[in-house]
């Protein structure tokens, strides 16, 4: 079977919540999606409401992936206990809420683990080693594919993920720095891979925000609550295809909504 999975980029605020709830139904039919991700942890600017992440799952993601922005909405901590198919990064340490990767149904009875991991470099370097976790979530309940959300800030940590964990999982792309980037590519051992996946919400922004906002914080202004730009939007989009028989990537290419 040729597996069609989605991965949408960080939603930013009600901006990109509404640009996904109207396009991200469009963009699986045309591409016949049997499987999405979202990263839904800016749609509240910083964290995620149980009702935005209501939205996100009517409008088609299977799973939502969250980030360095988890538990800004301490609203979502209960939801987060409740919801199996929303993820909080895995190598957080054992003492928060929530689950860090799960094995959900895929079509024809295909078993699809989703993993949720965050970077240290740049981050909170308090985060367990994600290369460590990630070699003992491989160790535990058995899947079919493999799927990877590396939240994280260097391009290098990400693409030293995706050779670390090629010919062991099927696709890894990264989220955090809302901007997308253009190296869409099959690793050797079939892992499909792309450092990240850009953002879902204001295109003519800062990362999202208002422009005025970000150059006061670099010219050293007062610290301001960030809010997201208005104006048009975007979706950052990849399509990951693959081969179910021999578990590997065949294809990734991006799939945008301007």
């Amino acid at each position: 079977m040729n597996l069609h999975v989605l991965a949408v980029g960080d939603v930013v605020g009600e901006a990109g919540l509404d640009f996904l709830t109207r396009h991200l139904p469009a963009l699986r039919r045309e591409h016949d999606v049997h499987f999405t991700v979202v990263c839904g942890e800016n749609a509240a600017s910083d964290g995620l409401l149980p009702a935005q992440a209501d939205a996100i799952f009517a409008a088609g993601a299977d799973v939502i992936t969250m980030g360095n922005h988890t538990w800004d909405k301490r609203q979502i901590v209960n939801y987060m206990d409740e919801h199996p198919y929303i993820l909080r990064p895995a190598n957080y340490t054992s003492q928060v809420p929530g689950r860090g990767w799960g094995v959900f149904d895929g079509p024809r009875g295909l078993r699809i683990r989703v993993v949720n991991l965050i970077g240290r470099v740049e981050m909170n370097p308090n985060f367990d080693n994600p290369f460590f976790k990630m070699d003992e979530i491989l160790k535990g309940e058995d899947a079919d594919l493999t799927l990877v959300d590396f939240h994280a800030e260097a391009t290098s940590e990400k693409g030293a993920m995706a050779w670390y964990l090629d010919g062991r999982v099927q696709a890894l792309w990264g989220t955090h720095t809302h901007v997308p980037t253009a190296d869409c590519q099959v690793l050797p051992q079939g892992l499909g891979f792309v450092t990240d996946l850009g953002l879902t919400g204001p295109s003519q922004s800062v990362i999202g925000v208002r422009p005025e906002q970000a150059i006061n914080r670099f010219l050293g202004g007062l610290p301001q609550r960030f809010q997201p730009a208005p104006g048009p939007c975007r979706m950052g989009a990849v399509l990951f295809d693959m081969d179910t028989g021999t578990k590997r990537c065949t294809q990734v290419r991006r799939v945008d909504v301007l």
